[in-house]
């Protein structure tokens, strides 16, 4: 493994090998360090129930079973002498005559009912615990244990604690490693595509096999990124196209038309004619740079919405008044089911809605060139349709209408004075205002777009917003 200090697989190799480090010196502390500390408190609470037990029993054979059984040396003594003691059970008891018991004495002597005592044995030389308690006047009981009875077994400890000691090591060691290993690898690999992404790459696939819960998470948004990444790469470019044929056609004609007027000596009705196609495209240019503006403006939420009620039916009829005109080139617009119901809501961007809505249906309808607008209540909303009655739209391609210049046989191809922005317009206003929206479409029979606008209601000021985007209504 390359060792370096700051990346993941070091760390985590570190983090591991220190842990185990940390385990093995928690148990060299307790196991061996403190030990005997350990036992002298073990052993001190065994003497006092010890004790207890004895305090009950003394006055019977019990003494000897109590001695085997605790693993501790029993004293029973008067004013005379030791009337009992328990030394043949256990190596290691104190071994002394009555007259030359110090501490024997000296606990009959203070005249306290309890009393321990840390002494050495004179026989083994060994540390020594005893606990002295009064039974009753004149009658004493001594318990007592070495402190010092494990040297050898922990010398044994000790030794074998340090084969185990580096054995553990080792083996934590390369279980650190490829631990570290494992979990490093799917995070390296990751990284390594992502810097592919960054060079817009977008053919590179994350893996989300690592059975490792996060890191699948993380390489499943990643790939998620990358296609709406490349969604947006390929958006770009067509908008790059597409805006640039917008501009050259116009510009090139305005620039024929001018040099036209400049170079050639022409009747004035003709001069008229000349200057009436380049205000026409001139109108065209200033309509598709205010559109591009319009969904920039919409996107970056730049400008708020200006709630107002008005009532539905009289919305509607004013926006076909506007379109009448169509009616001499041949096209019927009927308006079904209206109504007069109070909709609370922006206005003017509500006209965006149906302006565009319309502009679309007039571009796309079919031979008999008919367009319904239909109103109907919907619970808290008006719904509206517009529905035309050309070709239709297929339903892979339903929903990508919404996005800016998408085109049904991805080539690019003009809808008469449209600009490939009106419906993404569209989408954006009715995203603000939260409310339902689609498209229905069958193949020759026509297109049917909706949307809905909220009914007004004594307390507009607590009307909310939804976040969600593209919601439709069973039709």
């Amino acid at each position: 493994m390359k060792f370096r200090e700051n990346n993941i697989k070091t760390k985590t190799w570190l983090y591991l090998a220190l842990f185990s480090v940390a385990i093995l010196t928690f148990l060299w502390f307790f196991q061996v360090v403190f030990l005997d500390t350990y036992y002298e408190r073990y052993k001190s609470k065994q003497l006092i129930e010890t004790l207890s037990e004895i305090k009950i029993h003394y006055d019977n054979d019990s003494l000897d079973f109590i001695a085997h059984d605790s693993g501790v040396c029993i004293q029973i003594t008067n004013t005379s002498g030791i009337t009992y003691s328990s030394s043949m059970y256990n190596r290691g008891c104190i071994i002394k005559n009555f007259e030359n018991s110090d501490y024997i004495k000296d606990f009959i002597n203070s005249e306290q009912n309890f009393k321990a005592y840390k002494i050495i044995n004179p026989q083994f030389n060994n540390k020594t615990i005893v606990y002295a308690l009064r039974l009753q006047t004149g009658i004493y009981a001594f318990v007592s244990a070495s402190l010092e009875p494990l040297d050898s077994t922990i010398t044994i400890l000790t030794s074998q604690f340090v084969y185990v000691t580096l054995l553990v090591l080792v083996l934590s060691f390369l279980i650190a490693y490829f631990i570290s290993k494992r979990l490093s690898k799917p995070i390296i690999e990751i990284n390594r595509n992502a810097k592919e992404l960054s060079k817009r790459n977008f053919d590179v696939q994350f893996s989300e096999t690592f059975d490792i819960e996060e890191i699948d998470e993380l390489a499943k948004t990643l790939n998620h990124t990358k296609d709406e990444l490349s969604k947006t790469e390929n958006l770009r470019r067509e908008i790059l196209a597409n805006i640039s044929h917008d501009l050259k056609t116009p510009l090139t004609m305005i620039k024929a038309y001018a040099e036209m007027l400049r170079d050639l000596q022409m009747e004035p009705s003709k001069q008229a004619e000349n200057l009436n196609v380049i205000i026409d495209e001139t109108d065209r240019l200033n309509i598709l740079v205010n559109d591009i503006l319009e969904v920039s403006k919409l996107q970056a939420r730049t400008s708020e919405l200006e709630y107002k009620e008005f009532d539905i039916s009289e919305f509607i009829e004013s926006i076909l008044k506007k379109y009448a005109i169509y009616e001499k080139e041949g096209y019927t617009i009927s308006l079904e089911n209206a109504f007069s119901c109070k909709v609370y809501a922006d206005r003017k961007r509500m006209e965006q809605v149906m302006h565009n809505l319309m502009n679309n249906a007039i571009n796309y309808t079919g031979e008999d060139k008919k367009i319904l607008i239909r109103c109907s209540h919907e619970k808290e909303f008006v719904k509206i349709e517009v529905i035309d009655t050309g070709k239709g739209i297929e339903k892979k391609d339903i929903e990508f209408i919404w996005d800016k210049y998408y085109k049904i046989d991805r080539t690019y191809s003009r809808n008469h004075a449209g600009t490939g922005l009106g419906l993404s317009i569209v989408k954006n206003i009715l995203t603000m205002h939260g409310v339902p929206f689609g498209v229905t479409s069958n193949q020759n029979k026509g297109t049917n777009f909706y949307f809905c606008i909220k009914k007004a209601t004594k307390k507009k000021n607590r009307i909310t917003l939804k976040k969600d985007t593209n919601k439709t209504l069973k039709d």
